[in-house]
């Protein structure tokens, strides 16, 4: 009678140990799972774990929610669940297998239906995908729970209960989503908008930028209207530390003179400036978005690198300002009101003026080499002796746009209006 064959293998006189496998899967869902092979060590396992889910592994825990310490207690096709860090999560929880298409373990098909549960700055809400998706699909929460993004919305870390984390100010979330869900911005007594626009502008909910701007300009009393003197504004500059910046978001400077100051990396965000004289200033890399300026006196200011988008300078006097940084750094213009300013003589190389307003401007002599102007609004603007060498004119508007005494020809690749 033949011999029955010997089940295990023996090399140079051992015996060879069967190599068990496994089946891995993320912390708190059962789907998705890849099969593989449990290494000599924890930190191999976790390794090949790794790679085979694509999230970087810390801790294993079993089918029970116990932690792994060692790779030879793993028995042969057992479930484990991969973490980052993050504590065991049962997959059947609902909060979270709800959020990833799936009830109690069985795999569904997503639908924008399906309820999720954030947790922001310790506070719970629980919302439909449609509602995080729908009314703003450019958003960042959009982004987070879109279809293709379903099982690993965004690769966030979760809590025990398997809410996503999200560190921002509860209070201000509120009613941000539920203008989401509803599509009205009502507040509560006693809630600052201006903490309510950081969260939309946070989350990129655009559509409420303008009312909770409108918002925080009625519900200013009448004594912060008042303009901050060139006195008081310099005792600020004293003030602050060398390496603290100044925030000046919203302050009012109408009419100040602050002409020659060292204003470089002064967040002006929303502040008006409107008839100030700012002649000669140095403000280099501040952020001028949406800031005030009509008919301010800019005379040789330094505003390289500065951030202008959707500033409004409508009449404003920007005669020799430099806008040039010698490390590149180029200054954002792009949507910025200019209609009627003066900017003679001014350097401008590479700047962004995309979808700008330039209606009637003065750019005379102007270095605009290698600058973005498309899109841009340059009717009945004076471009007499301007360098427009490389720069982007597609789209934009030259109708009645002064070309004398150009210092280049300008191609006619460049302007396709």
């Amino acid at each position: 009678m033949p011999n029955e064959p010997v089940q295990c293998c023996i090399t140079h006189g051992l015996f060879k140990r069967k190599m068990k496998r496994a089946t891995v899967f993320r912390n708190g869902t059962k789907e998705n799972g890849k099969i593989i092979k449990c290494e000599d060590t924890l930190e191999l396992v976790m390794s090949t774990a790794s790679d085979v889910l694509d999230i970087n592994a810390s801790i294993i825990y079993t089918a029970m929610g116990g932690q792994l310490t060692n790779a030879e207690l793993i028995r042969d096709d057992e479930i484990l669940y991969i973490s980052q860090g993050e504590p065991f999560i049962d997959p059947k929880a609902s909060c979270y297998t709800q959020a990833i298409g799936a009830c109690t373990g069985q795999s569904t098909l997503a639908t924008h239906n399906d309820w999720v549960t954030l947790n922001v700055g310790g506070r719970h809400f629980s919302t439909t995908r449609s509602t995080l998706i729908g009314r703003e699909p450019d958003s960042m929460l959009a982004r987070m729970f879109a279809d293709d993004n379903l099982h690993v919305p965004w690769h966030s870390s979760v809590d025990h209960s398997g809410a996503y984390l999200i560190d921002r100010s509860s209070s201000y979330f509120e009613p941000v989503l539920n203008y989401l869900r509803h599509g009205q911005l009502i507040l509560d007594d006693g809630l600052n908008p201006a903490g309510v626009l950081e969260e939309a502008i946070f989350f990129g909910i655009t559509s409420l930028y303008k009312p909770l701007e409108e918002m925080i300009k009625s519900n200013e009393k009448p004594g912060d209207h008042t303009p901050i003197t060139r006195r008081e504004f310099v005792l600020m500059l004293q003030g602050r530390g060398a390496n603290c910046e100044l925030r000046c978001q919203g302050m009012n400077f109408e009419g100040a003179d602050l002409s020659k100051l060292d204003l470089r990396y002064i967040n002006l965000k929303l502040a008006n400036l409107s008839e100030a004289d700012l002649s000669g200033a140095n403000m280099s890399f501040c952020c001028l978005e949406r800031t005030n300026m009509t008919r301010a006196k800019m005379n040789g200011a330094n505003l390289q690198g500065v951030r202008m988008v959707l500033a409004n300078c409508e009449g404003a006097s920007l005669v020799g300002c430099n806008f040039e940084d010698p490390l590149g750094r180029k200054a954002n213009m792009e949507g910025v009101n200019m209609k009627g300013v003066n900017l003679e003589n001014s350097q401008m190389a590479g700047v962004n003026l995309r979808v700008a307003t330039l209606k009637n401007a003065n750019l005379k002599n102007s270095n605009l080499r290698g600058a973005v102007l498309a899109g841009t609004d340059l009717e009945n603007c004076n471009l007499t002796g301007c360098d427009l060498q490389e720069a982007n004119l597609r789209g934009a508007n030259v109708k009645n746009a002064t070309f004398e005494e150009m210092l280049t020809p300008l191609h006619m690749s460049q302007s396709v209006r």
